[in-house]
């Protein structure tokens, strides 16, 4: 039995999740920096529903696909989740149709920034625990 291996798949799962947090801040931030743009429909990086069917069915057998044409069932395993960008439809019928609300954006940017520094502390704490393994607890 391989004793790193729930430790790097924990790891793998954290790197995985900080690369998806970035790119749904540059979502956001792209909705902030738009605000002002007539008609702009602002977006949303959806990520968190495949990431978390990925890690409930690691444990499960997974479903294959006999012809390039089927439809997938979901990410077989969390390092195939890649979100999905989707535009959210104009919420302001007058004025300019930009549906950015500024203020929403920022509470998704802050919510996104603390789980994003939760991720990397996390990381963090195994690093150093992998490193104190190898200097042999020292």
């Amino acid at each position: 039995m391989d004793i790193l291996k729930p430790l790097d798949r924990q790891m793998q799962l954290l790197s995985k999740v900080l690369d998806l947090r970035a790119e749904k801040a540059q979502v956001i931030s792209a909705n902030i920096a738009n605000a002002e743009t007539p008609g702009y429909s602002p977006s949303v990086f959806d990520f968190e529903h495949d990431l978390s069917n990925a890690i409930k069915q690691s444990g499960t057998i997974n479903l294959t696909t006999s012809h390039a044409n089927h439809i997938s069932i979901g990410p077989a395993n969390f390092s195939s989740v890649v979100g999905k960008i989707l535009e959210v439809p104009g919420q302001v019928p007058i004025g300019d149709q930009n549906g950015v609300s500024v203020e929403q954006e920022m509470i998704a940017l802050s919510e996104n920034e603390i789980l994003y520094e939760t991720s990397t502390q996390l990381l963090n704490k195994k690093l150093s625990l992998l490193k104190h393994v190898i200097s042999g607890g020292q």
